[in-house]
C-alpha cells in the first residue's frame, strides 16, 4: 500500500510525553499514537529499509513490521525483549510505504506511519534536503557539582531544535558523532561523566572483562544510553530516514593522549560499547553497490546481511552521494604511514570522488577539516600556545604525521573533482563554514574545498572548546581559509539543499543563556551558497 502525505503533517503528530510541543511559534498537539513504542529510527536506501525500535514494555514474542504485502519479523537485540530491528528488502524506489507494527497476535503496537524510499541510483531527482548536526548526546543526570547546573541542554530543548529541523521537511537526517557522553577512563572526561558521584550512584561501574550484553553490564549500559537516544528522538523521526556516524565519545571516551593514557584506537571494551549502542539504538549503514562489502566493520555475523557499521553511503539518484566515515575506530599510531582511515577505506573514497557518478559527491568525516581546537585526535599538529593562538612550535604528544598526509590526499582529490568539493563534519561544538584555498604546499584555489561545521545540539557551558581547551575552534597553521562564518560556539544545526549545480545552506543557533522562548520560533541566522564551476 502506498500513500502520499506531507512530512509537515506528520510533524503535527510528534509527541513529548503527553504534552504539546511548541515548534516554530505554534503548539502542536499529538494525534499520532505511539502506543507502547518508545523510539523509532529508520534508515532507507532506494530498495531497502532498516528500522530500530524499542518498547516501554518487554515483548515476549517478536513483533512484525508490515509495508503493504511485505513483512519483516522483528529480531530481538537485547536480553529482555525491549529492542528489535526490522529489515524490509526489495522495496520499490521513490515510493511512499505505509508501515505498521504489530505484536505476535496481529494487534497494532502503534498507529501506522509512512516513509519514502530514495530514488533509484539512475534516477534524476531535482532536489535533496539534508538536516545535519553533531553532538546531540548527554545524560540528564550528569550535573556540574560546583553549580548544580546541567552539563547539557535539556532533553526537552534539544527536542525543540530537532523538531524545528524536521519542520523543514528534510529528505534525510545525519547525526555526526557523540550520540552518547559517558567517558569511563579518560582523565578529565570520566571525572565529569562516567565516574562522577551521581553517575556512580545511578549506574555503578562497568565490568570491563565481561560482555556488554547478556551480563549486568547490560542494565548499566541501558541506563546510560536510553535517555540519551530513546528519550531524545522518541518517534519523531519515524518518517525521516536517519544516518548516525560514530565519533570518540560513542566509544565512551574522549580522544586523549598523554603519558597517563592513550584512549584510541579503542580497546576491546570500548569497541563492544560502541557496537552495542549501534546494535540496539540506531541503524547500521545499508549496502551500496559502489561501496566494497569487505571494508572494515562490514558484514558482521551479528548484523543483517550486507550492513556496515563505520563507513556508509547516502545515495540519492544521480544527484547526490554522501560518504560518511568514522575517523576513530581504525585510526593508527604508525607515523607517516598511519591514518584515521584504513587504506581500503581511503581507496574507496578516492574512487568515488574520481568517478563523480552524481552531481554532488560529499565527504562527511567525523573529524573536521579546516579548523582545530588543539586537541590530540585531529588532522592537524597544532597546539594552543601562550599567545592564545594555535601553533606548531611544540610537538603534540603522540600525534601522527600520517593523519595529516591522509588529510592532504583527501582534500586534493576533492578539489580535483569538477563538482563542489564539500566536507560536512561536527565534533568541534560549533557552527561554521568556509572555503579552504590551500594548506602548506597544497593549492586548492582552482576548486576550493567547502567545509561546514554543522552545529551541536546538546553542548552545555563546560563543553565548549573555549571552556574545555581554552580556545574556540581556530584555523590551523598553514591553512588558507576564506571564512563565510568563523566558528561560532552556539547550539544549532544546518539545513542544506542540493540542486543540480548548487548547494544552499541555512544555519540555526541558540544557547542556554538565551531565552528558551526563542526555541519556539527558531529562524536561520546564517546562509551560504556554493555554485558548481563558480
Amino acid at each position: 500500500m502506498s500513500m502520499r502525505i506531507s512530512r509537515r503533517r506528520l510533524l503535527e503528530g510528534s509527541l513529548y510525553g503527553a504534552a504539546a510541543v511548541a515548534v516554530r511559534g505554534y503548539a502542536q498537539q499529538s494525534e499520532w499514537q505511539p502506543g507502547i513504542v518508545r523510539h523509532l529510527l529508520p534508515a532507507v536506501s532506494h530498495d531497502r529499509l532498516l528500522l530500530k525500535a524499542s518498547f516501554n514494555n518487554p515483548l515476549a514474542a517478536a513483533p512484525t513490521l508490515r509495508a503493504g504485502l511485505r513483512t519483516a519479523s522483528g529480531v530481538r537485540l537485547d536480553s529482555s525483549g525491549e529492542f528489535f530491528r526490522f529489515d524490509l528488502t526489495e522495496l520499490e524506489p521513490a515510493s511512499t510505504h505505509e508501515l505498521a507494527l504489530e505484536d505476535a497476535g496481529g494487534t497494532p503496537l502503534c498507529d501506522p506511519w509512512p516513509i519514502s524510499t530514495f530514488p533509484d541510483p539512475a534516477a534524476a531527482p531535482a532536489r535533496f534536503r539534508l538536516f545535519v548536526y553533531t553532538c546531540a548526546g548527554g545524560h540528564p543526570a550528569t550535573m556540574n557539582p560546583d553549580t548544580g547546573s546541567p552539563y547539557w541542554v535539556s532533553i526537552e530543548n534539544r527536542r525543540k531544535m530537532l523538531l524545528t529541523g524536521l519542520s523543514y521537511e528534510p529528505d534525510a537526517m545525519i547525526a555526526i558523532g557523540d550520540h552518547v557522553y559517558w567517558d569511563l577512563l579518560s582523565p578529565v572526561g570520566s571525572v565529569m561523566l562516567g565516574n562522577a558521584p551521581e553517575a556512580q550512584r545511578l549506574v555503578g561501574a562497568f565490568t570491563r572483562d565481561m560482555p556488554v550484553l547478556g551480563t549486568d553490564n547490560e542494565r548499566r549500559f541501558k541506563t546510560v544510553v536510553t535517555p540519551q537516544i530513546c528519550d531524545l528522538y522518541g518517534t519523531d523521526f519515524r518518517s525521516t530516514p536517519v544516518f548516525f556516524v560514530q565519533d570518540d565519545h560513542d566509544y565512551f571516551e574522549n580522544d586523549e593522549a598523554t603519558e597517563e593514557m592513550v584512549t584510541f584506537p579503542p580497546d576491546d571494551f570500548m569497541l563492544r560499547l560502541a557496537r552495542a549502542t549501534q546494535r540496539l539504538y540506531y541503524p547500521e549503514f545499508l549496502p551500496d553497490a559502489n561501496r566494497p562489502a569487505g571494508l572494515p566493520s562490514s558484514g558482521a555475523a551479528d548484523r543483517p546481511p550486507g550492513m556496515a557499521e563505520s563507513y556508509g553511503t547516502l545515495r540519492y539518484g544521480n544527484l547526490l552521494e554522501i560518504m560518511m566515515y568514522d575517523c576513530r575506530r581504525y585510526m593508527t599510531l604508525t607515523g607517516p604511514v598511519g591514518g584515521f582511515l584504513p587504506e581500503t577505506v581511503e581507496a574507496w573514497l578516492m574512487r568515488r570522488m574520481a568517478a563523480e557518478e552524481t552531481r554532488h559527491v560529499v565527504n562527511l568525516p567525523s573529524t573536521p577539516v579546516g579548523w582545530s581546537a588543539g586537541k590530540w585526535g585531529e588532522w592537524y599538529p597544532d597546539l594552543l600556545e601562550a599567545n592564545g593562538q594555535l601553533g606548531v612550535t611544540q610537538a603534540k604528544y603522540l600525534w601522527q604525521s600520517g593523519w595529516n598526509l591522509q588529510h592532504n590526499r583527501l582534500l586534493q582529490a576533492a578539489s580535483a573533482m569538477s563538482g563542489i568539493p564539500l566536507f560536512l563534519s561536527g565534533d568541534l561544538h560549533a557552527l561554521g563554514e568556509g572555503r579552504i584555498l590551500g594548506y602548506g604546499d597544497l593549492d586548492l584555489r582552482r576548486n576550493p574545498v567547502v567545509s561546514v561545521l554543522a552545529g551541536p545540539i546538546s553542548t552545555g557551558p563546560r563543553a565548549w572548546p573555549s571552556a574545555w581547551r581554552g580556545t574556540p575552534p581556530l584555523t590551523p597553521t598553514g591553512i588558507e581559509l576564506d571564512a563565510g562564518l568563523d566558528p561560532l560556539e552556539k547550539n544549532g544545526f544546518s539545513i542544506i539543499d542540493f540542486t543540480e549545480d548548487r548547494i544552499e545552506g541555512q544555519m540555526f543557533s541558540w544557547k542556554m543563556d538565551e531565552p528558551v522562548e526563542d526555541l519556539d520560533n527558531l529562524q536561520p541566522f546564517h546562509r551560504f551558497t556554493a555554485v558548481r564551476g563558480a
